[in-house]
C-alpha cells in the first residue's frame, strides 16, 4: 500500500463538496479552501503516521474490484483522514469505493434518541456518498461478523476503520484484522484526534499537564487543511441498494422511551452551520462565559462531534482564524478541544479499566476504600436519580436538563457526578449509575470524554488528592454553595424545573 500516486488525467477527478448547489457562504469557504490545498487527494501527501495497518497482509491484491471504509465513530465524508485514505487506496488501484456502516441493534444504553441522530446523519451522508460515486451500504450486524464474508464475496481489497478506543470498537476491529488479515490489508486511521493517539503519547498521561506539550509541539505537523474528496471516476461490479430508513429503524432493539431532542438536526450540513453560529455569535466571550450555566457560553458542538459528523481538526482551523481577535477564547477553545479531548482518549485507549474504579490511581482507590463504609445522610436509587427526585433543587433541574434536552452545562456535569458519588452507597455504584445515565440521555454519552468526566468527578484521574473529608475522601469537592459563588442558580432552576424533593431515609 504504497502512497505514491500514479498518474492520472485531472480531467476525470472533478470535485464535489456537500452534495448540493445551495451551499451557505460558510461552506463554500471551506470548500474552496479544501480546493487550494491540492486538486485532487493523489495529489496530497498524506501523512502515514496516521494509519496503523492490523493485518499480516500490507498490499492490496491485484483481484480487488474495490476499497471499503467502515465508518464507527467518524460519520462523515467531508474532513476524514481515514475515508480519504480509503479514497486514495481506490484511486492508486483504479477500483470502486465504499462505505459502509454496520448497524448493531444495541450498543452499550445507546437509546432511540441517538440512533436517530445517526441514521439522519447516515442519511444525509448515502445521498452525497450518490453524488460521488461512492458506494454506501447499510449492513446489519457486529461488522468483525458481517463484513469478512462482504468483502471476500465482492472481491474488495482493503478494509479502512476508524478509530475509537472503547473496549468494544477496538474489539471489533482486532477480530476483523484477525478474519481478513491474512487476505487483505486492514488498516486504521484516527480521524477523530487531530495528533493520532498513539502519536501523541505511547503510554497512559497523568494529566493535562503531562500531554499538552507532546501534542502541542505536533501540531505543525499535524493541523493541516484536508483536501478535497473527489467524485470517484472508478465504478465495480458491487452496487449499493438504497437504505429503506423506516425499516432501519423498526429492527432497532433500543430504549424508545428517550427520543430525539427537539430542534437537534443531525448530518455534516447542520453540524458546520453550527459551528457558523459559534464563530459569530459564542466565540467571542467564549473564554469568559463558558463555565457560566446560564449564559449562552458554549460552541454546542458535541453532538456532532461525538458522532464523527463534523471534524475537530476542522473546528480548530476555522476558530483559530479569530486568534488575532479573541485571543483568549480561541486558547480556551483549543485547550478543551485538543488537549482535553486527546487526553481522553489517551486514558480510554491506554487503560482497560476505563470505567471502573479499578482503573483510578492508587491513590484515590485508596482514599475512596478508606471512605467506603462513611455515613451517608441521603442515599438515592437509580431510579429516583434517573427522575430527579433528590432534595437538591439545582441537581434535579441539570438532571432535567440532561433528559429533555441530550446535555447538561459541562460545569454542571461535574456537580451532578460529585453528588451521585456523595448520594449512594459505594463509589462504584455511584460511577455506575453516573455513567449510566450519561449515556442513555447524553448526545456525546458512550464516549471518552464521558468516561473521563465520570471518572475525574468520582475517581479522580487527571486529578491530584485533595483536604481529606468525609465520603468523599481526598477526591475534589463541590457543593451547592459553590455554585452560588459560580452563577446564577436561581435562574438555572427556575430555567429547567427542577424541584426539591421530600427525602424519606431508606
Amino acid at each position: 500500500m504504497a502512497d505514491e500516486s500514479p498518474p492520472i488525467k485531472k480531467s476525470k477527478l472533478s470535485t464535489s463538496d456537500a452534495g448540493s448547489s445551495a451551499q451557505s457562504n460558510f461552506l463554500s469557504t471551506v470548500s474552496a479552501q479544501r480546493k487550494k490545498t491540492a486538486p485532487s487527494v493523489m495529489e496530497f501527501n498524506f501523512n502515514k503516521k496516521r494509519v496503523r495497518v492490523l493485518s499480516d497482509v500490507k498490499e492490496v491484491p491485484e483481484w480487488a474490484d474495490g476499497i471499503i471504509y467502515w465508518t464507527f465513530r467518524d460519520e462523515r465524508i467531508h474532513d476524514n483522514w481515514a475515508f480519504l485514505y480509503a479514497q486514495k487506496l481506490a484511486l492508486k488501484n483504479k477500483v470502486s469505493l465504499h462505505i459502509t456502516f454496520c448497524r448493531l441493534q444495541k450498543f452499550l444504553d445507546c437509546s432511540l434518541r441517538h440512533y436517530k441522530h445517526i441514521f439522519e446523519g447516515l442519511e444525509e451522508l448515502e445521498t452525497e456518498c450518490n453524488s460521488l460515486n461512492v458506494q454506501f451500504h447499510f449492513l446489519i450486524g457486529c461488522a468483525a461478523d458481517v463484513l469478512p464474508d462482504f468483502v471476500r464475496k465482492h472481491k474488495l481489497g482493503a478494509v479502512v476503520v476508524d478509530f475509537m478506543p472503547v473496549r468494544e470498537h477496538m474489539l471489533w476491529t482486532k477480530q476483523l484484522a484477525q478474519r481478513l488479515g491474512s487476505e487483505v490489508p486492514v488498516v486504521q486511521v484516527d480521524a477523530h484526534n487531530i495528533v493520532p493517539c498513539w502519536v501523541a503519547s505511547d503510554k497512559q498521561e497523568y494529566a493535562a499537564r503531562t500531554i499538552r506539550n507532546k501534542i502541542n509541539s505536533k501540531l505543525s505537523e499535524f493541523l493541516t487543511e484536508f483536501p478535497p474528496v473527489i467524485k470517484h471516476p472508478y465504478g465495480g461490479k458491487l452496487k449499493a441498494k438504497p437504505t429503506d430508513w423506516n425499516e432501519a429503524d423498526k429492527t432497532l432493539e433500543v430504549d424508545r422511551s428517550v427520543g430525539p431532542v427537539a430542534g437537534l438536526k443531525a448530518g455534516y450540513k447542520a453540524g458546520m452551520n453550527e459551528l457558523e453560529m459559534f464563530l459569530k455569535k459564542r466565540l467571542p466571550n467564549y473564554a469568559t462565559a463558558r463555565n457560566n450555566p446560564v449564559k449562552d457560553g458554549l460552541s454546542k458542538l458535541s453532538p456532532w462531534l461525538h458522532f464523527g459528523q463534523i471534524s475537530a481538526q476542522r473546528c480548530i482551523l476555522e476558530v483559530s482564524k479569530f486568534s488575532g481577535k479573541y485571543k483568549d477564547s480561541v486558547a480556551a477553545y483549543r485547550e478543551e478541544a485538543i488537549v482535553r479531548r486527546e487526553l481522553s482518549d489517551n486514558f480510554c485507549f491506554y487503560n482497560p479499566k476505563y470505567d471502573s474504579i479499578e482503573g483510578a490511581p492508587n491513590w484515590a482507590r485508596t482514599t475512596l476504600n478508606d471512605h467506603k463504609k462513611d455515613k451517608r445522610k441521603y442515599v438515592y436509587t437509580r431510579e429516583e436519580l434517573e427522575k430527579s427526585r433528590t432534595h437538591d433543587d439545582l441537581w434535579n433541574s441539570a438532571q432535567l436538563q440532561l433528559v429533555n434536552q441530550g446535555k447538561m452545562h459541562g460545569f454542571l456535569r461535574m456537580y451532578w457526578a460529585k453528588k451521585i458519588l456523595e448520594w449512594t452507597d459505594t463509589p462504584e455504584r455511584a460511577l455506575a449509575d453516573s455513567i449510566y445515565l450519561n449515556d442513555k440521555y447524553s448526545m456525546d454519552g458512550r464516549d471518552p470524554s464521558g468516561f473521563v468526566g465520570c471518572m475525574w468527578s468520582v475517581c479522580g484521574i487527571h486529578d491530584q488528592g485533595w483536604k481529606e473529608r468525609e465520603i468523599f475522601g481526598k477526591i475534589r469537592y463541590m457543593n451547592y454553595e459553590g455554585c452560588k459563588r459560580k452563577f446564577d442558580i436561581n435562574a438555572f432552576i427556575v430555567r429547567y424545573g427542577g424541584k426539591i424533593h421530600k427525602y424519606t431515609k431508606k
